[in-house]
This record gives structure tokens, sequence and C-alpha cells, in this order.
């Protein structure tokens, strides 16, 4: 590197000291031609007063001369590995340097002679310098080009190794001659990419997809390395992705430091298998994370919400029916700045003035309706309020920013709970209001993140929530089918049994700022990294604005109120609310012998207050749930108490001489054995348990085949003519004598 290229790393200093104040001085500032034969000439002047004043060995300039020859000029310069040229002017310039002083010392240094030789001196040290410096520049840079020439050569040998390696492998396991024309390695090291022109004669980028788990096989590549492909930037062009290491296998914490992000320039949600960020767009698009059990779908879901919660135009709301688990730890160091929970053991108090991690947690249907009704509310109120500034602007989409935030609405395990709408009208509503804001709110800046085990329609609902979620994530980690891949990405090959670490899955965008489906590795978090993403962006986080909030009204102001989330803070749960009044007192029944026994309201008259169910009720609400859960079973009878006592007794509702009524495959069994030995086939099974039990056939097969195994029954004949015999029934084998 050149005198010149060092100077730069000298700037700031320079920059700071004219700031303060006189004229700027750098000691450490490196001197060029010209400044160096300045310095040159005034010191050997100055050196030849002093020392034709002082009386000074005219000899000694010399011996000093000849010393910074010797050192500098050569030592030096060969320690820095300078050219000749930059040797013999440094040691020409310090021994004609001290020969001047030591002849001005001898003839007098204020005559005009030694005035003239020092101004002819410090020219030709300046010009010799100047040509020095650029024969040095010029043979800095052969240097660097011939390394780089080096380096490159090393590369291509590398890349022309690959190329023509992969070339043979493509013709051997996918029988097509591709030409590899560009092999690129990833920055993190983890493994290069492949462009390759297809042959002629049709062949097909599809072609070599479908062989990728070969083509990784026949690599040896580390189990959890694959191999991806994907057109390339033209038709007839196949782009190869080969992982070379399992990023996949990794333990990958949340990043930090919690730098401030934006929803108009993607957040994060995770790594590529180059161990590159990948980034989403969520500005216009909703996202549907599927993923089974134990696939670190919790974990994955605060990834989310930290990525929304460092935005600077995002406000986050969360719906748990789980008693609002996703969110409890997002609220904690707000219960902790208010003394509402004690902090966490070794951990002090979060600071006052800290905000709740989300802006809105609904546990319960009523409260989820709340917030999607005041959803709607807002997208309402945005549209006329906002008019003139989507004008200004020149867009159809509302202006996002930290004056006025999107919203997120992160429904948790949302998909299957809502899908219980036939059951329960209130989860019905939320489910209908729910696909509502999807359809709806996407120019007024509203946006859904739903999550769920499964990608079928009777976990989703209906296909609405796939169609209005571009964003797909499907996290393999569990899976025994691999089935969510195929729903969410129906025409994407991935080889999903190399993805089974936590965490794992596959992701992609089918948006207007989409990517192809592509194997990612989520981050690991738990509360400590959601505690940190609190403090951190307690101060960016954006207040909704005014226009939204009026709209919302007091569903929106009194969000945390104590009687709507005070069972954040004490044991009441989420379906009681935190202020709920006590239950009546009730009065005591007299028992036998006058003493106080329980309430039995079933034997008053009287109905019972609305909403208040007595214990005939609740017991019979019990077992229609058993049986609506688990099909009806034989309950074992009891003998009845001799002399009624103290208690709860419900058999009243009970015929004690009624014979128990059979379940469904009690009476399939009973079926067969009163057939006798002619036996009855599954046909006539099912028309016969249909009318009482409404059994189906595949429900009767699999009975036939698990009792057939046991030995229960005899299977007779095949196809359409089998029927089924009773053990006890079926004929008995000829033995032999």
């Amino acid at each position: 590197m050149s005198e010149h290229q060092l100077n730069l790393k000298n700037l700031p200093k320079r920059k700071k000291n004219k700031e303060r104040a006189g004229v700027p001085v750098d000691w450490a500032a490196h001197h060029g031609p010209v400044s160096g034969a300045i310095s040159a000439t005034t010191g050997a002047g100055a050196a030849a007063l002093l020392g034709a004043a002082v009386g000074a060995p005219p000899a000694l300039p010399l011996v000093i001369g000849a010393a910074g020859a010797l050192g500098h000029g050569v030592g030096h310069s060969v320690f820095r590995r300078l050219t000749g040229r930059t040797i013999a002017t440094r040691a020409a310039s310090w021994l004609l340097a001290g020969g001047w002083t030591t002849w001005a010392m001898t003839t007098g240094p204020l005559s005009w002679a030694a005035a003239g030789s020092l101004t002819a001196l410090g020219v030709g040290i300046a010009t010799a310098a100047s040509g020095a410096a650029a024969r040095e520049e010029a043979a800095e840079e052969l240097r660097i080009s011939q390394q780089a020439a080096k380096e490159s050569a090393a590369l291509n040998r590398e890349r022309l190794a690959v190329a023509r390696e992969w070339e043979d492998r493509i013709w051997r396991v996918c029988r097509i001659r591709v030409t590899v024309f560009a092999v690129e390695h990833w920055p993190t090291g983890a493994g290069y990419s492949i462009a390759a022109e297809l042959p002629g004669g049709g062949a097909m980028w599809e072609q070599i997809a479908q062989r990728c788990r070969a083509l990784a096989t026949d690599a040896r590549l580390p189990l959890g390395c694959t191999v991806q492909a994907e057109e390339g930037d033209v038709q007839g062009r196949v782009v190869l992705d080969v992982a070379t290491r399992n990023v996949m296998a990794e333990t990958i914490t949340y990043p930090t430091p919690y730098t401030p992000l934006s929803i108009l320039t993607g957040i994060p949600w995770g790594v590529r298998p180059t161990g590159e960020e990948i980034r989403v767009f969520l500005r216009e698009a909703c996202a549907l994370i599927l993923g089974p059990p134990g696939s670190g779908k919790s974990t994955f879901i605060d990834a989310v919400i930290a990525g929304f919660a460092r935005c600077v135009d995002v406000l986050v709301w969360v719906i748990d029916l789980k008693a609002g688990a996703a969110g409890i730890p997002w609220m904690r160091p707000w219960l902790e700045a208010n003394g509402l929970t004690e902090p966490l053991p070794g951990l002090p108090a979060a600071p006052e003035g800290t905000r709740p991690g989300i802006d809105w947690l609904a546990s319960t249907p009523a409260e989820a309706a709340l917030m999607l009704d005041a959803a709607l509310a807002i997208n309402a109120a945005r549209q006329q309020g906002y008019q003139r500034l989507m004008a200004e602007e020149n867009t159809t989409l509302l202006p996002i920013g930290a004056h006025i935030p999107q919203i997120m609405i992160v429904v948790d395990e949302g998909a299957e709970a809502l899908t219980a709408s036939h059951k329960d009208p209130a989860r019905k509503a939320v489910g209908d209001k729910l696909r509502q804001v999807m359809r709806t709110t996407r120019a007024m800046g509203a946006r859904c993140v739903l999550t769920a085990v499964d990608g079928n329609v009777s976990a989703i609902g209906d296909t609405q929530v796939r169609k209005f979620s571009p964003i797909g994530v499907a996290l393999t980690s569990g899976e025994t089918v691999g089935n969510n891949l195929g729903k969410l990405f129906p025409r994407t090959r991935i080889d999903t049994a190399q993805l089974s670490q936590k965490g794992a899955g596959v992701i992609g965008d089918g948006g207007a700022e989409g990517f192809a489906p592509t194997p990612f590795k989520g981050w690991k978090t738990g509360p400590g990294m959601v505690r940190d993403v609190i403090l951190a962006t307690n101060h960016t986080r954006p207040e909704l604005d005014e226009i939204s909030a009026e709209a919302a009204g007091t569903a929106y102001t009194e969000r945390w109120s104590k009687a709507r989330a005070g069972w954040l803070w004490n044991s009441s749960g989420p379906d009681r609310p935190a202020t709920a009044p006590a239950p009546p007192t009730a009065r005591p029944e007299t028992g036998q012998g006058g003493v106080p026994g329980l309430n039995l309201s079933y034997k008053r008259q009287t109905d019972p207050p609305a909403g208040q169910l007595d214990a005939d009720a609740m017991a019979a609400r019990l077992m229609e749930e058993i049986d609506r859960e688990f099909g009806t079973t034989n309950e074992p009878t009891r003998p009845a108490p001799a002399a009624p006592g103290p208690g709860l007794n419900l058999s009243y509702k009970r015929q004690p001489d009624a014979p128990p009524e059979p379940d469904a495959r009690t009476a399939a069994l009973r079926l067969i054995i009163d057939a006798g030995p002619e036996g009855t086939g599954a046909s006539a099974m099912e028309r016969a348990l249909a009318p009482d039990h409404g059994t189906r056939r595949p429900v009767i097969q699999r009975w036939l085949k698990e009792w057939a195994e046991e030995g229960e029954i005899v299977r007779v004949g095949e196809g359409s003519k089998a029927r089924y015999v009773h053990h006890t029934h079926a004929p008995t084998p000829p033995t032999d004598h």
C-alpha cells in the first residue's frame, strides 16, 4: 500500500483537530515528495547554522547522514520491501544533506553559494522522490495484480474442477449433458451455487430438480446438506445450490443488537442454507405458519413477534385462545414495572415506564371479537380520514410509518381453534371476523399471521386463509408424513427428510416481491431474549395514530383495564373477569335429622337463575361432552345405597333394572355372534348400525381386521363374498390321525 493511501487513515484525526481551533497540526502525517524535500533542506540549513554558531565538528553532519542513509534509506526500505529506486533515492538524500551541511559549516552557511546549492539540492531531492514514488505506486499495483492473478488462478482451477465434477455427476445421475458456466462460493463458506446451460432437445430444469436427492447422495454430502435446483435467469438454464455445511443442524440464537426495522424494508425470519438472513415483506401480505407439535413453532412465533417489536412502524396484537400463552412473556416486564408481579430470580425489575411488549392481547373469544371489531373500525376510519394524505402521496395504499403504524395480528394456534365454529358460536364469530380482516384491510395497513398444526381445510376452516396468505412457512421437524410442504407449496420438491431439526423447515413467498420456497432455519429464542427485546425497543415502538384510536374507542383504550386484563396478574384466569362478583351464598338444605346438607336445586320446582346451572344440568352436560368426545360407553352399575345419605346422588335419572346401552363396537360384535355359523358382512353391519350409532364402513372394517388378528372372528371367503364368523361358531379344522 502506498504512502498516499496510508494518509487516508489520518483524515478523521485532522478533521477532528480542525474542529477544535487554531492551526491544524498532525505530527503523525507522512511526507510526500515535495514536503519531504522541503523538510530535508530546511533541516540541513538549520543544522549548518547551529553547527557553525556553536563550533561543532564539521564531520559530524556527514557521519549522521551516512547513518541515516544506512538505517532509513537501506534498512527501513528493505524491511518495507520497497523498490531499488526508492532505496537509492533515500540513501542519496541522506548523504547529500549530510555532505552539504558539512561543507556549509566549513565555508559559511550564510553565503549565496550555500543558499543556491541548498535550493538546488532540495529540487533534486523532490524530483528524485517524485520519480521513486511513482515507481513505487506502479510496483505496488503490479504486486497486487500479480497476487490477485495468483488467487484468481487458484480459484479458477478450483471452480473448473467443481464444474467438471458436476457436469459428470448430472450426466451420471440425470442423463443430461449440461455445461457449467459459473461456480460461486457462498460468503459464509457453507456451500456454493452452480449455473449450467441445458442441452437442446427440450431438456427442462425440472428433470434435474426431481433428482436432487440422488445428486446429493452421489456427491456424498454430509447428512442434512441438500441440493436445490431452480430455473436460471433465462429458460434453458438451471441453478443448483449445493450445501456443504449443515446449517440446519446448528443452534442459531436470535441476532443482536436489536436494531430498528421497518415493515417496508423486510423483517428477518431466519437463515437460508447459505447462512444469510431471509427477510419477508408483510406490508400487503398475510402469513400462514404450519408445524406439528415439537417443531419449534412457539419459538418461531417469539422470533416473529420480536421482528415486529423492532419495527418503528408496527403494532402487534396477539390472539391466543390457549389462556394467552404466546403473549404472556411479552407482558411480564410491563407487569414488573407496575408492581403487578415479582421479577424473575436474579433479575432486577423492569424500569419504570416500560411498556407492554405487544399492544393488545386477547385470550378469550370475547376479547378476540373486540380486537377484530376494532381492527375493522380502524380500517373504515383510515379509509375516510387519510384520503388527502394518500392523494398527496399519489397512492392507493396508506403510507405506513411511525405516525401511522401497521397493525399485525398474530393468531397463535388460531386456525385449529377457530375451526370449532360449529360447536361454539363465539368462536364462529371470531373466525368470520378474522377472515373479514384478511379480505378487507390490506390497503389500510392491517395484516395477520396465523399458525396451525396442519394445512388441511378441516384445520384452517376454508381456503381463504391460504388464499390471502402468500407467505407460507412449513416447519418440518416432527412431521411423520411431510404433508405441510405439499399443502403450502404443491409444486415444490424439497427433501424435508433432511430438515428434521427443530426450527428447520421451508419458507416461501408467492407475492409480488416473493421468492421461491427454500429451506431455512429459525432462530433459537427464549424468555431472556424476549425481555431484552422489550427493553431495547421500549422507546422505538410506535403508538396508535389518533384517527385509529378514536375509531377503536373504549375497546382499545380499556384493553389493559383490571376488568379485562386483570387475569394477567391474579389467579382468576382469562375466562373469568378479575372483578367477577362472588357467587351467591347457597341456602342450606335440611337433610335427615335436620342436618344441613347439599343444596340440590333439582329438587326445587323454581327455575334456576339465568346462566346458573344446577347439579343435574352440570352432570348431563358432562356426560354429553364425554359421549361426544369418546363415544358412548358402558357405565358400570353400582348397588344403590340402603338409605339416601348426604352428598350428590345422580342415580335418580337411571333405571336400575334397565340394561346398559351398548356402544357401537360392542353392538357390531353382537351382530357377528348373532349371525351364527353363516356369519355376516361389512355392508350388512353398516346398515344395521347406522340408525342407532351412525357408524361408517371404514370404521367397521378396521374393527373386523383387529378382531381377525386377535382370533376373535374368522374370515370366510374372499372379495365381495367375504363373511365374518365368530370363533365360537367357526367350523373346527380337521385333524390328522
